[in-house]
């Protein structure tokens, strides 16, 4: 009975320490996700995770370049795995890998054209603090040496979290997150910055805020 009641405490540990946004849930677990990022991409996922390292599932990315008219449309299919995790006293750390291929079109190529995905993120986190980092890449040949449609681009985002309050399972959890994010491939220059809150109970998760040029960036995601 000890040993059940611990296993219990460290689940529920591991649930209220959930302060970063993840592939994979929880085991026979869905993750459905929607981001808007400040006027340059909108984003949409699901994933089923039928194992705790283990997700699949379906994302739709659309880009806008704040530079010039580029324009890319990327749906995909995902295979997300847990490659890592460590269970701390106190603390839990995570490192996500994954990859894919979909159909992506450009306002060069609005064509359909095979395109691939990879990507990762690290993430560390107690009831006080957390950091996250991230990276996804898209990529299509377009259709052979040359083509127009062909693009490469890469998204990186850095989050850094402070909790004003621990919170316990199944509480009310407010975070305050700062939000750096570059990226590649001619849809951005420079470093984009926000500055967010976050605020999520059980399944349920909001994150909304604005860059430091004004621009709205917010995040909605529910786990079930």
């Amino acid at each position: 009975m000890f040993i059940r009641l611990c296993c219990v405490g460290a689940v529920l540990a591991g649930l209220a320490l959930d302060a970063a946004a993840k592939p994979i849930a929880f085991a026979d677990g869905t993750t459905v996700m929607a981001e808007y990022g400040a006027d340059t991409m909108i984003e949409a996922q699901a994933f089923y995770a039928p194992r705790h390292r283990l997700s699949y599932g379906l994302g739709h990315l659309q880009l806008d370049s704040a530079i010039d008219a580029t324009e890319r449309r990327i749906t995909y299919g995902r295979l997300n795995w847990l490659a890592k995790r460590w269970n701390l006293p106190a603390a839990q750390a995570n490192v996500f890998l994954w990859g894919g291929a979909g159909a992506a079109r450009t306002e060069t190529s609005p064509t359909q054209r095979l395109a691939w995905n990879a990507g990762g993120q690290f993430d560390y986190e107690t009831r006080r603090v957390y950091a996250s980092l991230k990276t996804d890449y898209h990529y299509s040949a377009g259709g052979g040496p040359g083509d127009v449609g062909s693009f490469s681009n890469r998204i990186d985002t850095l989050q850094l979290g402070l909790a004003p309050y621990e919170h316990e399972y199944g509480d009310l959890a407010t975070w305050f997150v700062a939000q750096a994010r570059r990226y590649t491939g001619g849809i951005d220059n420079g470093t984009e910055v926000a500055i967010l809150l976050r605020v999520f109970k059980r399944g349920t998760w909001l994150e909304a805020g604005a860059t430091t040029d004004g621009k709205v960036q917010a995040m909605l995601m529910f786990n079930f």
